[in-house]
C-alpha cells in the first residue's frame, strides 16, 4: 500500500494508525507537496487524487481511497490483530459516528477556516464561535473515559491529528479539561509520539 501524506496535515492520523498497527513494512509513505500538487518524485499528485488533498491510500488491489473516514477503517481492517476498529455492530457504527463528527464538526467547521489563509474574516469568526460548543460536547463525552470508544481506535488517531492544530490557531485545549487530559494521554502513547515527532521534523525541515 502507498499512503500519500503531507506533514502535520490530517494524514497524520493515517501514520499514527500505521504505527499503532505495526504495519510500517506494509505501507510506503509518499510525501506530497500540496502547494505544487506534486509527489516527492515530481509526479502530478492530481493524477492520484484529483481533489489534490491528503491523505490518499493506494490499496493492494490498486484502488485509491480518499477521505479519513474511508482510509482509517480500511487500514485498521487490514490488521485486525491491532484492534483499531470494531469489526461490526453498534460499535462499528459508533466509530463511524466519531469519524464523521471529527471530520465535519471539528476538522472542516472549526480548524480548516482558522488554518486557511484564504478564509475571510467572516469564516474565521464563525469557526471561533462554533469551536466552544463542539469542544464542550467532546469534553462531556470524554469525562471518565480514556478514549472515544472503549479502547484506542482510528477515531482517536484522527482526533489527535486535528487537536494538534490547536496551538497553531489559538485554540487553547485547557479550556476543556477532559479534552486537554485526553490529548496529553493519547500523545504520550509511544506510536503516537513517534508519528508526531517525525512529522514535526519533516514540517520544520520543509
Amino acid at each position: 500500500m502507498d499512503l500519500y501524506f503531507s506533514p502535520l496535515a490530517c494524514s497524520l492520523a493515517s501514520r499514527i494508525t500505521i504505527y499503532e498497527a505495526g504495519a510500517e513494512s506494509a505501507v510506503a509513505l509518499q510525501r506530497v507537496d500540496t502547494k505544487t500538487q506534486t509527489t516527492a518524485d515530481g509526479a502530478d499528485y492530481r493524477a492520484i487524487n484529483p481533489k489534490g488533498m491528503v491523505p490518499a491510500l493506494r490499496t493492494p488491489s490498486g484502488d485509491v481511497l480518499t477521505e479519513n473516514a474511508a482510509i482509517l477503517p480500511f487500514i485498521a481492517d487490514q490488521f485486525p490483530g491491532a484492534n483499531l476498529a470494531p469489526a461490526s455492530g453498534i460499535e462499528r457504527s459508533r466509530l463511524a459516528q466519531w469519524l464523521s463528527f471529527i471530520g465535519s464538526e471539528l476538522h472542516k467547521t472549526v480548524f480548516t477556516p482558522l488554518l486557511s489563509p484564504k478564509a475571510n474574516d467572516g469564516a474565521k469568526t464563525y469557526a471561533r464561535e462554533a469551536a466552544p460548543g463542539r469542544l464542550a460536547y467532546l469534553d462531556a463525552h470524554l469525562a471518565g473515559r480514556d478514549y472515544l470508544l472503549d479502547r484506542f481506535s482510528v477515531a482517536d488517531a484522527y482526533l489527535t491529528a486535528v487537536l494538534n492544530w490547536g496551538p497553531f490557531v489559538g485554540v487553547d485545549l485547557a479550556t476543556w479539561p477532559n479534552v486537554a487530559a485526553y490529548y496529553a494521554r493519547v500523545t504520550a502513547r509511544p506510536h503516537v509520539a513517534r508519528a508526531m515527532q517525525e512529522e514535526m521534523g519533516l514540517f520544520k525541515a520543509a
